[in-house]
Protein backbone atom coordinates (compact mmCIF):
# COMPACT_ATOMS: atom_id res chain seq x y z
CA UNK A 1 0.00 0.00 0.00
CA UNK A 2 1.51 3.24 -1.08
CA UNK A 3 0.83 6.36 0.38
CA UNK A 4 0.42 9.86 -1.31
CA UNK A 5 -1.40 12.33 -2.92
CA UNK A 6 -4.75 11.26 -4.77
CA UNK A 7 -4.29 11.65 -8.47
CA UNK A 8 -6.23 13.85 -10.79
CA UNK A 9 -6.77 16.19 -7.87
CA UNK A 10 -7.11 20.11 -9.24
CA UNK A 11 -5.51 21.96 -6.53
CA UNK A 12 -2.44 19.52 -5.03
CA UNK A 13 -1.56 22.71 -2.38
CA UNK A 14 -4.73 23.23 -1.30
CA UNK A 15 -5.65 19.21 -0.70
CA UNK A 16 -4.58 17.40 2.62
CA UNK A 17 -3.02 14.25 1.70
CA UNK A 18 -4.80 11.63 0.47
CA UNK A 19 -3.90 7.40 0.71
CA UNK A 20 -4.69 5.24 -2.13
CA UNK A 21 -3.88 1.50 -3.15
CA UNK A 22 -1.62 0.00 -5.27
CA UNK A 23 -1.42 -3.58 -5.72
CA UNK A 24 1.39 -5.26 -6.77
CA UNK A 25 0.58 -8.24 -8.60
CA UNK A 26 3.82 -9.61 -9.14
CA UNK A 27 4.67 -11.51 -6.05
CA UNK A 28 1.06 -12.79 -6.39
CA UNK A 29 2.08 -14.76 -9.81
CA UNK A 30 5.24 -15.74 -8.72
CA UNK A 31 3.74 -17.88 -5.70
CA UNK A 32 1.05 -19.14 -8.16
CA UNK A 33 3.55 -20.30 -10.50
CA UNK A 34 5.42 -21.94 -8.11
CA UNK A 35 2.61 -23.92 -7.06
CA UNK A 36 1.42 -24.96 -10.52
CA UNK A 37 5.23 -26.23 -11.19
CA UNK A 38 4.84 -28.14 -7.19
CA UNK A 39 1.73 -29.19 -8.60
CA UNK A 40 2.81 -30.39 -11.94
CA UNK A 41 5.89 -32.43 -10.61
CA UNK A 42 4.11 -34.40 -8.04
CA UNK A 43 1.06 -35.10 -10.02
CA UNK A 44 3.34 -36.71 -12.88
CA UNK A 45 5.23 -38.57 -10.07
CA UNK A 46 1.73 -40.39 -8.50
CA UNK A 47 1.13 -41.02 -12.44
CA UNK A 48 4.39 -42.19 -12.84
CA UNK A 49 3.92 -44.75 -9.72
CA UNK A 50 0.68 -45.75 -10.63
CA UNK A 51 0.95 -46.86 -14.19
CA UNK A 52 3.59 -49.54 -12.54
CA UNK A 53 1.52 -52.50 -13.18
CA UNK A 54 2.58 -55.66 -11.75
CA UNK A 55 5.44 -53.73 -9.44
CA UNK A 56 5.26 -51.36 -6.96
CA UNK A 57 8.75 -50.16 -7.22
CA UNK A 58 9.23 -46.94 -9.35
CA UNK A 59 12.40 -49.18 -11.04
CA UNK A 60 11.36 -49.30 -14.65
CA UNK A 61 11.69 -53.07 -16.05
CA UNK A 62 11.72 -53.41 -19.78
CA UNK A 63 9.65 -56.46 -20.17
CA UNK A 64 9.95 -58.39 -23.58
CA UNK A 65 7.05 -58.37 -25.54
CA UNK A 66 4.58 -61.32 -25.62
CA UNK A 67 1.12 -62.92 -26.28
CA UNK A 68 -1.72 -61.84 -24.50
CA UNK A 69 -2.07 -61.29 -20.84
CA UNK A 70 -3.76 -64.06 -19.78
CA UNK A 71 -2.45 -64.48 -16.07
CA UNK A 72 -4.54 -61.49 -13.53
CA UNK A 73 -2.54 -60.63 -10.60
CA UNK A 74 -4.19 -61.38 -7.74
CA UNK A 75 -3.14 -58.93 -4.54
CA UNK A 76 -1.32 -62.55 -2.52
CA UNK A 77 0.70 -63.10 -5.63
CA UNK A 78 4.28 -62.03 -5.55
CA UNK A 79 5.71 -59.83 -8.50
CA UNK A 80 9.90 -60.45 -8.47
CA UNK A 81 11.15 -58.25 -10.67
CA UNK A 82 14.45 -58.99 -12.71
CA UNK A 83 17.07 -55.49 -13.71
CA UNK A 84 19.49 -55.11 -16.53
CA UNK A 85 22.11 -55.17 -13.74
CA UNK A 86 20.88 -58.44 -11.88
CA UNK A 87 19.15 -57.00 -9.16
CA UNK A 88 16.29 -58.73 -7.39
CA UNK A 89 13.18 -56.40 -6.47
CA UNK A 90 10.72 -57.19 -4.28
CA UNK A 91 7.05 -55.62 -3.83
CA UNK A 92 9.96 -52.07 -4.45
CA UNK A 93 12.51 -52.99 -2.22
CA UNK A 94 15.99 -54.14 -3.98
CA UNK A 95 16.33 -57.43 -1.65
CA UNK A 96 19.13 -60.28 -1.85
CA UNK A 97 18.67 -63.54 -2.79
CA UNK A 98 18.10 -64.97 1.07
CA UNK A 99 15.86 -62.09 1.46
CA UNK A 100 14.00 -63.66 -1.75
CA UNK A 101 13.96 -67.43 -0.36
CA UNK A 102 12.87 -65.47 2.73
CA UNK A 103 10.03 -63.74 1.33
CA UNK A 104 9.10 -66.81 -0.56
CA UNK A 105 8.93 -69.37 2.33
CA UNK A 106 6.73 -66.74 4.10
CA UNK A 107 4.58 -66.37 1.22
CA UNK A 108 4.16 -70.38 1.41
CA UNK A 109 3.22 -69.88 4.95
CA UNK A 110 0.04 -67.75 4.59
CA UNK A 111 -1.37 -69.04 1.28
CA UNK A 112 0.11 -72.30 -0.84
CA UNK A 113 -1.77 -71.29 -3.75
CA UNK A 114 0.77 -68.20 -4.27
CA UNK A 115 1.23 -67.37 -7.66
CA UNK A 116 5.46 -65.87 -8.30
CA UNK A 117 4.88 -63.89 -11.38
CA UNK A 118 8.65 -63.10 -12.38
CA UNK A 119 9.25 -59.99 -14.70
CA UNK A 120 12.69 -59.72 -16.14
CA UNK A 121 14.24 -57.11 -18.45
CA UNK A 122 14.81 -57.93 -21.78
CA UNK A 123 18.39 -58.05 -21.28
CA UNK A 124 18.57 -60.25 -18.75
CA UNK A 125 19.82 -63.67 -19.30
CA UNK A 126 17.48 -66.74 -19.09
CA UNK A 127 20.08 -68.27 -16.26
CA UNK A 128 18.59 -65.27 -14.04
CA UNK A 129 15.61 -65.85 -14.67
CA UNK A 130 15.33 -69.81 -14.06
CA UNK A 131 17.50 -69.24 -10.78
CA UNK A 132 14.26 -66.63 -9.19
CA UNK A 133 11.94 -69.41 -10.37
CA UNK A 134 13.96 -72.55 -9.11
CA UNK A 135 14.18 -70.45 -5.51
CA UNK A 136 10.06 -70.37 -6.15
CA UNK A 137 9.61 -73.94 -6.65
CA UNK A 138 12.07 -74.90 -3.86
CA UNK A 139 9.79 -72.72 -1.28
CA UNK A 140 7.18 -74.93 -2.44
CA UNK A 141 5.10 -72.81 -4.62
CA UNK A 142 4.41 -74.43 -8.04
CA UNK A 143 2.65 -71.58 -9.91
CA UNK A 144 4.97 -69.52 -11.70
CA UNK A 145 4.47 -66.61 -14.58
CA UNK A 146 6.38 -64.84 -16.68
CA UNK A 147 5.64 -61.05 -16.88
CA UNK A 148 5.10 -59.47 -20.45
CA UNK A 149 4.34 -56.58 -22.21
CA UNK A 150 1.26 -57.39 -24.57
CA UNK A 151 2.82 -56.71 -28.07
CA UNK A 152 0.50 -54.28 -30.48
CA UNK A 153 -2.23 -55.76 -32.48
Amino acid sequence: MAMGKVPGSKDDDLQDEGMFAEINITPLTDIFLVLLIIFMVTSSVIVNQSSGGGTQSGLKVNLPKGGAADVTQKSNDLSVAVLLDGRLVLSGNVVTVDELKAALADAKQKDPSTMVIVQADEGVTHGKVVEVMELAKAAGLGQLAIGVRESPK
